[in-house]
């Protein structure tokens, strides 16, 4: 087997709009490293999105799936329940930067905020829906009209989903400070929708395809109080930032606020498709029974998956691990930053372990240069390093290394990252 055939075979069974961003077909992986079916090695700075937090294929993850297959290897919740799903909705709201709350388990990520919105509706008896620009939030119907970026997600398709609003998310370097932000908040509520018709505000406290851009402390603190002030559910869209990948269990938690509800997903299956939803039990407990679930919601190997990558979370110390690797890879581009014959640098920013820099025009400016972004993802992966390029501006290289990654694999990794950018 080898790439060009396996792509070709790809083009003709599978539809363009089921995109892969490298034309890599991959034949192991382990660890935070990757190989493709011509022995090509990779360092991965991808994760699988964000996934593999615990890294591909940890032994303690892959121990939990085999012990639990051994049992059983689905029920249907709606149906059945298990041990399984119950410890990890336990531990999920211990976790939690919500008092007294309680979860439920989904599938996808865009499962997890639709149900958000969903329930949100239901607790407030209203339907407006207030998110953010650049903000991610899914592909499905709603969590589409959620997502506050058209290239390549919405392109061609009309938003369908009626009382979802979106407004500037703070981004000061590229115009918008948090208190225009905040300001475009009050005049949608002034001119187009009344605060008393929102059921949710929506928000990633660091957008995850928008760019990595942090929502600060005092932004947080400020959507809470006026979702306070006028009865509105703040949720908080984890499904990225969540699990480790900022330096503390939530990204929410930096800011010292309490959502209402918090979706999640990604890295909490160790590699297996599960997400959920924890609320408060106010608002989560709300809706009549029946109300929540899906025939795969919390399938019992995907939460042996997850009650082990939290076992590793902890036994590993990882989360402060996120913040370690983080300060290596800021301070690499930091030294990087400004050296001859490297692309110019703009704006690098991070949280524990979810890293981000921007490619620009000029040096000292903030103009994008989304076309030199995306070469750069492509010789990366000529040298040997997976990257994502993301962004509202199409300018942003995001890095999500495992945070089980090895001190040498990652200094090899930013090696092959200094050598597309000087390419």
């Amino acid at each position: 087997m080898n790439n060009k055939d396996l792509l070709a075979r790809r083009d003709k069974a599978l539809p363009r709009g089921a995109a892969t961003a490298l034309p890599v077909f991959v034949q192991k992986a382990a660890g935070s490293e990757i190989w493709d079916v011509e022995g090509n090695h990779y360092v991965d700075f991808a994760s699988g999105i964000a996934v593999n937090n615990t890294g591909n294929l940890h032994p303690k993850v892959v121990e939990a799936i085999a012990a639990q297959l051994n049992d059983y290897a689905h029920i249907g919740f709606p149906v059945l329940s298990c041990e399984p799903y119950v410890r990890l909705c336990e531990r999920l709201i211990e976790l939690a930067p919500i008092s007294d709350a309680k979860a439920t388990l989904f599938t996808t990520g865009a499962e997890a905020t639709e149900n958000a919105v969903k329930v949100a509706r239901y607790y407030t008896g209203r339907q407006g829906v207030v998110t953010f620009t650049g903000s991610f939030h899914g592909r499905t119907q709603l969590a589409l009209a959620m997502t506050g970026k058209v290239q390549p997600l919405r392109t061609g398709v009309t938003p369908s989903q009626a009382g979802v609003y979106q407004v500037p998310f703070p981004i000061e370097h590229h115009g918008t400070t948090e208190q225009a932000s905040l300001k475009a908040l009050d005049h949608l509520f002034r001119a187009t929708i009344a605060p008393d018709q929102v059921a949710a505000i929506v928000i990633e406290p660091v957008q995850g395809e928008g760019g990595f851009y942090q929502a600060s402390p005092a932004f947080m603190q400020a959507l809470r109080k006026i979702c306070d002030d006028h009865g509105i559910c703040f949720v908080v869209d984890e499904v990225q930032s969540g699990f480790g990948r900022t330096g503390k269990f939530f990204a929410t938690e930096h800011a010292g606020v309490q959502p209402d509800l918090i979706a999640i997903g990604k890295a909490m299956g160790g590699g297996l498709p599960l997400s959920g939803l924890i609320g408060r039990s106010e608002v989560i407990d709300a809706p009549p029974p029946g109300f929540l679930g899906g025939t795969f919601a919390g399938n019992p190997l995907a939460c042996a998956a997850a009650n082990a990558v939290l076992d590793v979370i902890e036994s590993e110390a990882l989360l402060a691990r996120a913040n370690v690797i983080g300060e290596k890879i800021q301070s690499f581009l930091g030294d990087l930053k400004g050296t001859g014959g490297v692309l110019p640098l703009g704006d690098i920013r991070g949280l524990g372990a979810m890293v981000a820099f921007e490619i620009v025009t000029e040096p000292g400016t903030h103009i994008p240069d989304a076309d030199a972004t995306k070469r750069v993802a492509t010789k990366a992966k000529e040298l040997g390093l997976l990257l994502l390029p993301c962004g509202y501006y199409g300018n942003t290289i995001r890095v999500s290394a495992p945070l089980t990654i090895s001190d040498d694999v990652l200094e090899t990794g930013l090696s092959r990252l200094a050598g597309a950018l000087k390419a």
